[in-house]
């Protein structure tokens, strides 16, 4: 599977729909951006059961704020539409593939549990 192109108007679906969902933010004129591009399609093309989506954040500035994004590339790592996994910076495949697996790894019924311990915000 390739990446899919993520905008305000599919994101939320996307994420809520796939079991694992990982998100690219980038930007065209950022070099590390562009650096990573070629290692997040390949893991698509290795990961077919993944969701690999990416945001342009000059194209989806408010996405991009909702989501909290100051630094680009950032990578979201969703799973069964919760966030589990955010970091800035371009990872290196070997990174990508610990990532995938850490996600894979994860005991859900501890995520929720601990998502729905969590103090909300106000």
């Amino acid at each position: 599977m390739s990446t899919r192109t993520l905008t305000a108007g599919n994101f939320e679906s996307t994420v809520i729909g796939g079991d694992i969902v990982l998100v690219d933010f980038w930007a065209s004129w950022c070099g590390p951006c562009r650096q990573f591009a070629p290692v997040f399609e390949a893991a698509s093309e290795q990961h077919p059961d993944v969701v690999f989506g990416k945001v342009d954040t000059e194209a989806e500035q408010a996405l991009a704020a909702a989501a909290g994004i100051t630094s680009i590339p950032t990578l979201m790592a969703f799973r069964d539409g919760i966030l589990v996994f955010s970091q800035p910076g371009a990872l290196p495949a070997s990174a990508l593939d610990e990532v995938i697996a850490g996600v894979r790894a994860l005991d859900m019924d501890e995520v929720r549990a601990s998502v729905t311990a969590a103090p909300k915000s106000a």
